[in-house]
């Protein structure tokens, strides 16, 4: 067998590789395997929820410890048919699973005239056509993500299968010249030739295809034939960066087979060589070890530095080694999180190539990936989007679990008020597990000493005074214009007279507060919002106005040729009490470009909000998460709000609003996930209560976004605040959600009530609403007809 070429090592390599392994001490291996993982993958342990498609298992290749492939029998098809693959992953679909693992025999036509005639009356090519047109439909039918296992094939065929999966594999198993000779486990198989399958893998690193490659050891290969091969797949990750994983796998010898008496590689040796693995091909790397094939000593492979359990299937076996039962999943996180780790569901293609999936994965499998990932790169950890009504959130965390020191000195940093770096941020947005119940219960202790068990609310109503807007963010819903007259309502724009008749309303119905808010109308000028100002007063002179986002403020004063802080000083003597802190969805210009390319960059609504402070207007805080956004992001947010925070003293609280996906146009283009998880969303609330501690003592939960379950659960997460009542709320509706229009106070106590907190009314700035006003808001009749002045047709009563 030739052994040259630019990815086989040299002999000294291997000498020298093999002499520092087993020249180490008792332990160190495993110690220095450990201490890489921990640098570059953390506490973090991952596998793949999966479902095991073998869409024919017949092959041209005749290793001898196969038990997966055999001869066709007969009157047996030679493979799946579309009701069967579809029948598998639409049980995985159910089970909560994101993979289809599709593994067959390699080009079995080579072998089997029968295959071939089947292929035709298929109306397929080829075995690797028909995987095509299978993965397609899983893809298309039930949103799993399809890896294709399919053996050794050229460039036209990886390309070919990049369009439908998201990552392929390939196993090297091994370069020892011993396992292709006469009696060798690979002799007669065509595709185990080391060279063939090098080949395969450089060519799919050529085409930018995530890939999953290994080694199967215990074959009658030596240990320096294992480094040999570990060096080969180091030198093509060096050359093309593509390889996602590699596995180490063990064989198992099965009756029936050549190899049925042939031991199989020890315990020991499995450690060994997971252990080599992770210090020869570096800490970045995932190095994996199948938990089905140590059975119940499974937990000790943690031991030698793996940071992946592989694809862990709740519905069908390993076809491959059908002998060897998965472990539970719960057995799987109880047995991580006993060593100390936690364990994540992972997609087939792994968080850095979701990130840079420009590079990495075909665009038109873009939108599938998003939809089912967190904002990490990791498989969504639930099935709950902010909006949805009947879904049970996330597991509620469990406190005391385990402390870990690097976690808790960093957590009594945030408790004491010390500014973090975005770097630790953004690490405590990425903890899963008891780790991300260690930042809950956190951040919950230190609501409870800052605001005790009250959680308040403020009666008000919205007035959304038009939904004509000139700006084009990719995530409104809400906005009607040239070309959203698809969504949700018509355009309108609604009378003056129209504001002061809700007004008055509201206050009859004991609002205390009256929050205005819409698109930016071409036709509107400064002198617009001065008047929708004095229209509520007409309606409602002891209402506090909290109007007018930063980027209306800016409208406004540019339409008048004023200053930011001159304008501010008008509208506040006009009648506005504060700000809300909309318009910010994420303050990093990175994302901005994307959301809301033609809106306030980051410093301008910054400047804005700091102005506002200057002239004596309070405001809150917001961020809108959960879409393309990153912890990185969440973290240069929330440290931005601190910082201006510092300087003025002017948010009054902050407010968290999960992005409502179901009629965002950015999602309907596949370029933007489903919301946060819920666990991602405890998170939010979580790290907002550490960061911005002391200076914002208030941190919000929308209960139209997030329902009753979801605000019961992050109450209990740091939150201490329950917004407002909103008569009229319709820029959430207008995205989808399902969680209504008003809580009238009843409700909202009965929810506070139900969380085991005491319920109180407040006023917009926080301080005790009058007496009058809260009797008035107990009981209050229902609303009138709305008139929207629709655009574009009469005016007539509907609901806005």
């Amino acid at each position: 067998m030739e052994r040259t070429g630019p990815f086989w090592p040299d002999e000294a390599a291997v000498t020298a590789w093999l002499a520092r392994l087993d020249g180490m001490p008792p332990g160190e291996l495993g110690d220095r395997a450990r201490s890489l993982k921990a640098s570059a993958h953390g506490r973090l342990v991952s596998y793949s929820p999966k479902v095991f498609i073998p869409l024919t298992r017949l092959c041209r290749d005749v290793c001898g410890y196969c038990t997966f492939t055999h001869p066709r029998r007969p009157g047996e098809r030679a493979f799946m048919t579309a009701d069967e693959v579809l029948a598998v992953a639409r049980a995985g679909q159910e089970a909560g699973c994101t993979e289809a693992l599709f593994t067959l025999g390699e080009l079995p036509e080579q072998r089997y005239p029968a295959v071939r005639r089947e292929l035709d009356d298929l109306g397929a090519s080829s075995t690797l056509d028909y995987l095509a047109r299978m993965a397609r439909l899983v893809l298309d039918e039930t949103g799993l993500l399809p890896h294709l296992n399919a053996g050794v094939m050229g460039r036209d065929d990886l390309a070919m299968l990049r369009r439908v999966g998201v990552s392929q594999g390939l196993m090297l198993e091994g370069t020892s010249p011993r396992l292709i000779e006469r009696g060798g486990p690979h002799y007669g198989s065509i595709g185990k030739q080391p060279q063939a399958r090098i080949d395969t893998i450089a060519t799919a690193g050529e085409l930018a295809i995530p890939f999953t490659t290994g080694l199967l050891i215990g074959l009658g290969e030596s240990r320096a034939d294992r480094i040999e091969a570990l060096l080969v797949i180091a030198a093509l990750q060096v050359r093309y960066g593509h390889i996602q994983e590699v596995i180490v796998q063990n064989f198992q010898p099965k009756p029936g087979t050549r190899m049925a008496n042939v031991p199989g590689a020890s315990h020991e040796e499995l450690l060994w060589t997971a252990a080599a693995a992770r210090l020869i091909l570096g800490a970045a790397m995932s190095i994996q070890v199948p938990p089905n094939l140590s059975y119940d000593r499974f937990p000790e492979l943690l031991d030698a530095g793996i940071n992946d359990w592989g694809g862990v299937s709740p519905v069908t076996p390993d076809h491959v080694n059908p002998e060897a039962r998965w472990p539970a999943i719960e057995w799987l996180r109880a047995a991580t999180e006993a060593a100390g780790q936690s364990l994540v569901a992972r997609l087939p293609v792994y968080p850095g190539h979701v990130a840079d999936r420009d590079r990495w994965i075909d665009p038109g499998l873009h939108a599938a990936v998003l939809r089912q990932s967190d904002a990490s790169g990791w498989a969504r950890a639930d099935r709950w989007s902010p909006g949805l009504a009947g879904v049970a959130p996330f597991r509620a965390p469990e406190k005391g679990r385990r402390q870990v020191p690097a976690l808790e000195a960093l957590l009594a940093r945030a408790e004491a008020g010390d500014r973090l770096g975005e770097s630790e941020v953004a690490a405590l947005f990425a903890c899963r597990g008891p780790d991300a119940d260690r930042v809950i219960e956190s951040a919950d202790a230190l609501r409870a000493r800052v605001s005790g068990e009250d959680v308040r609310y403020v009666v008000n109503r919205n007035i959304n005074y038009t939904n004509v807007c000139s700006w084009r963010c990719t995530f409104c819903a809400f906005s009607k214009g040239k070309t959203a007259e698809t969504l949700r309502g018509r355009p309108y724009n609604v009378p003056i007279e129209e504001v002061t008749r809700r007004s008055a309303e509201a206050w009859d119905r004991g609002a205390t507060e009256v929050c205005m808010q819409g698109g930016i109308h071409p036709s509107y000028t400064g002198d617009t919002y001065l008047e929708l100002l004095r229209a509520v007063q007409r309606g409602a002179p002891g209402m506090h106005v909290h109007a007018f986002s930063p980027l209306e403020v800016t409208h406004g004063a540019e339409t008048l040729g004023l200053g930011i802080e001159s304008y501010l000083g008008r509208l506040r003597d006009a009648g506005l009490g504060s700000l809300p802190g909309t318009a910010a969805e994420i303050l990093s210009d990175d994302a901005r470009a994307i959301l809301c390319p033609d809106k306030l960059s980051t410093a301008g609504w910054l400047s804005v909000m700091e102005a506002a402070h200057r002239v004596g207007l309070r405001s809150t805080a917001t961020i809108m998460f959960g879409h393309i956004d990153t912890p990185a992001h969440w973290a240069r947010h929330l440290l931005a709000l601190r910082d201006l925070q510092e300087r003025t003293g002017g948010f009054t609280e902050f407010v968290p609003l999960p992005f409502v996906h179901m009629e965002a146009p950015l999602y309907h283009k596949g370029r933007a996930r489903k919301g946060p998880t819920f666990e991602e969303t405890l998170l939010m609330h979580a790290v907002a209560r550490l960061v911005l501690h002391p200076l914002i003592a208030n941190i919000q939960v929308s209960w139209v976004k997030l329902g009753g379950d979801g605000v019961r659960a992050v109450l209990r997460a740091g939150a201490n605040d329950l917004g407002g009542t909103l008569m009229n709320e319709s820029i959430s509706r207008a995205a989808g959600t399902e969680h209504g229009q008003e809580l009238p106070p009843e409700a909202m106590d009965a929810l506070i009530r139900s969380a085991g907190r005491l319920p109180g009314q407040r006023t917009t700035l926080y301080g005790v609403p009058p007496a009058g006003q809260t009797a008035r808001s107990y009981g209050a009749r229902e609303l009138a007809p709305l008139v929207t002045g629709e655009i574009g047709g009469p005016r007539r009563r509907a609901v806005a």
